[in-house]
């Protein structure tokens, strides 16, 4: 039985919304039908309260026309994906099926379960030493692992805290994050070991496409110790795997303050040197844009010509619809922990994204500006 986001139900999700989402709202990506705007897990106590509150937040965002849900093992330690359960049994109750709804979880990092223990240390080598999860050299920097016995632990652990049989997208959750203390070459082959075991994991149907959520990694310059090529990544992929590799999705930051993905030309493919979005383009890779409004930083206080070129009712708005209407920008995610945070983001749905026209004269102002 198919436990994943499909091409159909995903459309028939888009359906739902006609008359009511602008043309635009939905785009196509990998046979799948992926809203303009997702929902981020991130901030929070890890408390009950909160975990109703993101539970309501994801039911109301669904209910609103967003179908992508963003998550990780580590946020509010495991305590999020466990609220996105919560929230799709109760979609489930609604009328809504697990396949319309594009679900997506990161791993890598370690962390505790529900709260933190009062000894760290006791608990990591119970949970993952004494069991050989991980092994000497496994672990990077004092919280970070690709290693596949690791890797293989926390995508079951992430299906029980979902409560689905498949993760339709699962990220190598800041994989830069070992550059710090290994050398280029051994980083590439654990990548390498971790795809491999991730195409055996969508072989297995415990995930459907898997990716790489980075933080500095493919906005940096060439020369940066952190920096990331996306083509040399796709290549250990096709290494892998072939042409029909499943490394298809990339998860970076975009935004009205970091606009590298779209700005920058660090990338280097076919001889010419070009910015993110047209690398992954060319490679067949979708681009989701994390921190669309830099946990609320953007929502206030954007220069005037921002306002002049988009219109909208508020800052807040204007910087979400910056990162949707962005050539390129598949998904925007934005943290919604509260149903208030999801009826005041997600008006954005019945506004049609900035036109290439309309972007381009935005981009024109802030150079002027």
């Amino acid at each position: 039985m198919t436990t994943f986001a499909t091409s159909d139900s995903t459309k028939k999700y888009a359906a739902r919304f006609a008359g009511r989402a602008a043309a635009g709202h939905f785009r196509e990506q990998q046979g799948l039908w992926l809203s303009s705007i997702g929902i981020g897990t991130y901030l929070g106590e890890p408390d009950a309260r909160t975990d109703q509150a993101y539970t309501d937040a994801i039911v109301a965002a669904v209910e609103s026309g967003v179908n992508v849900i963003d998550s990780a093992i580590n946020y509010r330690f495991q305590r999020s994906e466990r609220s996105v359960r919560a929230a799709l049994h109760e979609l489930a109750r609604r009328g809504f099926a697990r396949e319309e709804m594009v679900i997506c979880t990161k791993g890598g990092f370690l962390t505790p379960d529900g709260d933190m223990p009062s000894d760290a240390s006791e608990y990591f080598n119970h949970e993952y030493v004494a069991t050989q999860i991980l092994r000497e050299g496994d672990v990077a920097a004092g919280c970070h692992s690709m290693a596949p016995r690791f890797i293989a632990d926390q995508i079951d652990r992430s299906r029980r805290n979902l409560g689905v049989e498949t993760i339709d997208v699962y990220y190598l959750h800041n994989p830069e994050t070992q550059l710090g203390e290994v050398p280029r070459e051994m980083f590439n082959s654990r990548v390498r070991e971790a795809f491999e075991f991730l195409e055996s994991a969508v072989a297995a149907a415990k995930i459907h496409f898997y990716g790489m959520a980075t933080w500095n990694a493919f906005r940096q310059g060439e020369n940066e110790q952190d920096f990331l090529s996306l083509a040399a990544m796709e290549s250990l992929a096709r290494d892998v795997a072939g042409g029909s590799h499943h490394l298809r999705f990339v998860q970076l930051p975009c935004n009205l303050g970091m606009t590298e993905a779209l700005t920058r030309p660090n990338q280097s493919l076919d001889g010419s040197r070009v910015p993110m979005v047209e690398a992954a383009n060319k490679l067949g890779i979708t681009l989701v844009a994390s921190a669309a409004m830099l946990q609320g930083k953007l929502s206030r206080g954007l220069p005037p010509f921002v306002a002049t070129a988009l219109g909208l009712q508020n800052d807040a708005e204007r910087a979400l619809q910056f990162v949707r209407s962005t050539p390129g920008i598949t998904t925007a995610l934005v943290g919604m922990s509260r149903v208030e945070h999801v009826g005041a983001n997600l008006s954005l749905v019945a506004v049609p994204p900035a036109s290439k026209d309309e972007f381009s004269r935005l981009f024109e102002r802030g150079k002027q500006a």
